[in-house]
């Protein structure tokens, strides 16, 4: 290393080193930076090389090391305060603070000596002139930490009433201090309260907001304020992830996850930083962070997970129960040497009660990708069997009732019934009806058992509900793919069961289980044809499903069953209108179904139907009948609907919604999507999707940070196979969209290019334009002007092998500014914004376009000529002749007054446009000593807003006034002095 010969380039390479990532590295390289400084033989150059170290160590996990830097730094100020200049005077009194609160994070560092260099920070800010403010903020620290809580109340009391000055901590800094100490009191409302300005971006620096989002998690638990402490973690964790120094407010992340039921989060967030587990630098956030550790470990233990292995410290591996034993000990042994030093035990009993929180919610869905820790808890069965004495007459009636009447867990029931009868003598009618249920829980496979049963029936002396398992056996049949042959075998059933029925020798419930079932067979034969299903086999279904409309209808009563026979067939018959075509009258059909299963007492049967409406009710655009069948839905499925159904009926609802503009609602929706695919096993399949989704809705709401978490969280598992390209590239480029507003220009580019890779290979093209342009845009932000100008160039000629003018001016304006950034001489700036120009003049000299679309193209060649006055502007140099200077401002004046002229062709509709160029073209006069000029422009823009209400004019118009006066006041002194 070296390169460092001068005073400017040190500070130079101390800037580059200031922009790197915290770290040893960048820890490294400072004291590399020292060193050299030392060869200059500049005393100032070592002081500020010193603050420089100081800094970086401050940020690192290695802030121990701050201590030896400031104690020379000190020193040097005490001997020589002339070798200080005014920001290195300011600097090292800062710096006490960090000595202050670095000195409380060391336990070996003895609490008298802390005491003392409180004392001392106290007398150089008195001698220096600065406020107590700090130091009474410094003593709060104290007093907090080892937990005096009267002599923090009063140093909290006298640090806010003190008066802020340069040695105050920032807003966002205070606050956050602030909000913590009413958070750690138990006033979790009055700590938000607190940190809202810093939350809302009011008041920001280097580790804010960072550190408030992270300490209001647990307060927002426990305020039961869940969908802002989901909103904070996903945004906090975002800022806190790549910053060494901030151990303790990953902490908090972590803690965030074992109390919010999201402990397979908690164990990604450990995977990502084992060097936590190790550093030694900062012992307190180490404490800190072994304690939530513990808490994460145990709570993974609790749950049945103990042999669970875990990422841990060190290269041996880790299972909960060991992590958590471990971590506790290091935990408590670092609070009993702070506690050592400090003469209290308040840090142990801070750091006990810490790993014994209780989770506040069951889990609260994230949005992100993370798999259940651990699967549910099984459901129990929905009747007690005692080993002893089981009740099997109670079973019986149990199970019954409960196959009558249609309700959940009947199979299940009847298990229980099988379980009890064990060694039990039973009657055919029983033995039958065991026989039946387990027959249906089998399904396929249940052939032979409903042959048993329907033998046991008939022993029983039940014909009819002997050829209903007959029956009931045919159909399975037709479910193995064997149609024909279950035709085949209900044949002589329902022929048999019709003529009993016709001599009253069975009942309607038995005879329609039959006729039901060659309903439901001929109804398969029709989905396993070929589309379109022949006449007769829709025919042939439907005759069959009115059949049991006929049979049915009219003989309800209060019997369950029938009610249900009649919704079913309701249900068929919109099944066979989709296929005819008749959406409408389909719609209608599977409304009434659904409504006859729920005046039936049986909604959990509507759900399938209900849904089936509301796509068909989207695909006929109506939206609202689409919402109001899948609010329905997953109301009357409630716990009875299986998590994958619920995540689609979610989805569906989420898109129904989200097309409505309505994209916070829309985000709850895709939200509880994904929360429920991952329940049931489907992530990479429908929670992408969901995820996907959900990102979108989230960037709509401009939640930018929250949207990028989602969206990177989906876009592992969104394929081209499953998902579709498209969804690949509209992932990465809303991430992409995120990214840009985060600030994240180098990442935006990357999403930006690869989304415009795959968009490369589709055969319309403005997609990929589009993607190239957006790239170009990102990396001239990221400072990549080169690769910006390589990017825009390749959307240049996208655009315009898609006569999309607009589209290629945009591209060459962009390319002549990022020309003028490396182009010393201006001239190929020049000549790309010229190209614009021409672009534009061809394009209306074709005169193809129709009028909205050459007013359009006015509006273009009016912003170009407008940009190109700037650029020209903005091409002079300082050391620049001055003939040449005024050459080229005249230059400018012209493309400006040029624009004025297109806009003013615009009318009303290029006011702002036309406004704005004039007090561009004045401001130049003035630049060419032409105040009379200027002030005429000045007032050619009041005079276009001239006949507005003032107060209700829009901040543009106000903007442009409030400057046309200004100029106005100044040409006129000019002109008075000219005079003069």
């Amino acid at each position: 290393m070296s390169g460092i010969t001068d005073f400017d380039t040190l500070r130079r390479a101390m800037a580059e080193n200031s922009e790197e990532p915290e770290g040893p590295a960048r820890n490294a390289r400072a004291e590399q930076l020292l060193a050299e400084a030392e060869k200059l033989n500049i005393p100032l150059a070592v002081v500020e090389a010193l603050g420089h170290q100081l800094k970086v160590y401050n940020y690192s996990s290695e802030k121990a090391k701050m201590f030896v830097p400031f104690a020379r730094l000190l020193r040097m100020w005490d001997e020589r305060p002339e070798d200080f200049d005014e920001y290195e005077v300011h600097s090292l009194h800062w710096v006490f603070k960090w000595m202050s609160s670095g000195m409380l994070d060391q336990p070996h560092i003895p609490l008298a000596s802390v005491e003392k260099w409180l004392g001392e920070m106290e007398h150089r800010y008195r001698l220096a002139g600065h406020s107590e403010r700090a130091v009474r903020s410094a003593e709060f620290s104290v007093a907090a930490h080892i937990g005096d809580v009267p002599r923090a109340e009063r140093a909290y009391a006298a640090w806010l009433a003190a008066d802020r000055d340069a040695m105050a901590d920032c807003h966002a800094c205070e606050l956050h201090g602030q909000g913590w100490w009413q958070a750690e009191r138990g006033r979790d409302a009055e700590a938000l309260e607190l940190w809202e300005p810093v939350l809302e971006g009011e008041f920001t620096c280097a580790h804010e907001p960072h550190t408030v989002l992270a300490s209001s998690l647990t307060p927002l638990l426990r305020l039961g304020r869940l969908d802002e402490a989901r909103a904070h973690h996903l945004r906090g964790f975002r800022l806190v992830r790549s910053m060494e120094s901030m151990r303790g407010a990953y902490a908090d992340h972590v803690e965030f996850c074992a109390l919010s039921g999201n402990e397979a989060r908690g164990l990604e967030l450990l995977a990502e930083r084992p060097a936590y587990f190790t550093d030694d630098g900062q012992p307190r956030s180490k404490m800190e962070f072994m304690a939530v550790v513990a808490l994460l470990m145990d709570r993974l233990t609790e749950l049945g997970l103990g042999e669970r292995p875990v990422p841990g410290p060190g290269d041996r591996a880790w299972n909960a129960a060991e992590l958590a034993a471990h971590a506790r000990e290091e935990a408590l042994a670092l609070a009993a040497r702070f506690d050592e030093r400090n003469g209290t035990a308040h840090v142990s009993e801070r750091a006990r009660a810490r790993m014994a929180q209780r989770p506040v919610v069951e889990r609260l869905p994230l949005g992100v990708r993370a798999a259940r820790a651990a699967a549910p808890a099984p459901v129990a069965p929905p009747v007690a069997v005692t080993a002893d004495e089981p009740d099997l007459p109670r079973l019986l009636s149990e199970a019954r009732w409960r196959s009558d009447t249609l309700q959940p867990n009947a199979v299940e029931a009847w298990a229980a019934v099988s379980r009890a009868a064990e060694g039990v003598e039973l009657d055919a009618r029983d033995r039958a009806e065991m026989a039946d249920h387990r027959a249906m829980d089998l399904g396929p496979e249940g052939v032979e058992l409903f042959e048993r049963a329907a033998e046991l029936y008939a022993e029983a002396g039940d014909p009819g509900e002997s050829l209903a398992a007959r029956a009931r056996a045919a159909y399975v049949c037709a479910l193995a793919g064997d149609v024909e042959e279950a035709l085949t075998a209900v044949a002589e059933p329902y022929d048999t069961v019709l003529a009993l029925y016709a001599e009253d020798g069975t009942g309607v419930r038995q005879t329609a289980s039959v006729v039901m079932a060659r309903a439901r067979i001929l109804m398969r034969r029709v989905h396993e044809a070929e589309e379109p299903a022949a006449d007769t086999l829709l025919s042939d279904a439907e005759a069959a499903v009115r059949e049991v409309l006929a049979l049915v209808e009219g003989r309800t009563g209060d019997d369950v069953r029938l009610a249900a026979r009649v919704a079913e067939a309701q249900a068929m018959l919109a099944e066979l209108a989709t296929r005819t075509g008749d959406l409408e009258g389909a719609a209608e059909l599977f409304a009434w179904a659904a409504t006859g299963f729920v005046e039936a007492g049986l909604p959990w049967f509507a759900v399938e139907y209900e849904a089936r409406l509301a796509g068909l009710a989207h695909h006929l655009g109506d939206i609202a009948e689409a919402e109001r069948a899948l609010r329905a839905a997953l109301d009357h499925g409630g716990p009875h609907l299986e998590a994958t159904g619920r995540a689609q009926l979610y989805l569906q609802l989420a898109e129904v919604v989200g097309g409505r503009g309505l994209s916070e609602e829309a985000a709850e929706h895709a939200l509880e999507a994904a929360h429920w695919a991952d329940e049931a096993g489907e992530g990479p399949t429908l929670g992408a999707w969901a995820r996907h989704q959900l990102g979108g809705f989230l960037l709509r709401q401009g939640r930018w940070a929250e949207a990028a978490e989602v969206l990177e969280s989906a876009l592992p598992d969104l394929s081209a196979e499953t998902h579709g390209d498209g969804a690949v590239v509209q992932t990465k480029w809303w991430l992409g969209d995120c990214l840009s507003e985060l600030g994240e220009h180098h990442a935006a580019a990357e999403r930006r290019l690869q989304a415009a890779e795959i968009a490369r290979h589709w055969p319309e093209q403005h997609d990929h334009a589009t993607l190239a342009h957006l790239a170009a845009e990102s990396l001239g932000a990221a400072g990549l002007p080169a690769e910006a100008d390589r990017a825009y160039a390749r959307a240049g000629d996208l655009w315009r092998s898609l006569g999309n003018v607009h589209g290629l001016v945009r591209s060459l304006r962009a390319r002549a500014w990022l020309a003028l950034r490396t182009d010393e001489e201006s001239d190929g700036a020049r000549e790309l914004m010229a190209g614009a120009v021409r672009e534009c003049e061809e394009a209306l000299g074709a005169a193809e376009a129709d009028e909205e679309a050459r007013l359009r193209l006015v509006a273009e060649l009016g912003h170009t000529h407008r940009q190109f006055g700037d650029l020209l502007a903005r091409s002079v140099t300082e050391d620049a002749e001055d003939d040449s200077i005024r050459a080229v401002l005249e230059e400018a004046l012209a493309q400006v007054a040029e624009a004025i002229v297109v806009f003013a062709s615009l009318g009303d509709d290029a006011l702002h446009a036309r406004t704005g160029a004039e007090l561009a073209a004045g401001w130049l006069a003035a630049d060419l000593s032409r105040p009379a000029e200027a002030a005429a422009r000045a007032r050619a823009v009041l005079g276009a807003y001239g006949g507005d209400d003032e107060d209700g004019a829009d901040e543009t118009a106000q903007a442009r006034r409030a400057e046309a006066e200004q100029m106005l006041q100044l040409m006129e002194e000019q002109l008075e002095e000219q005079e003069d």
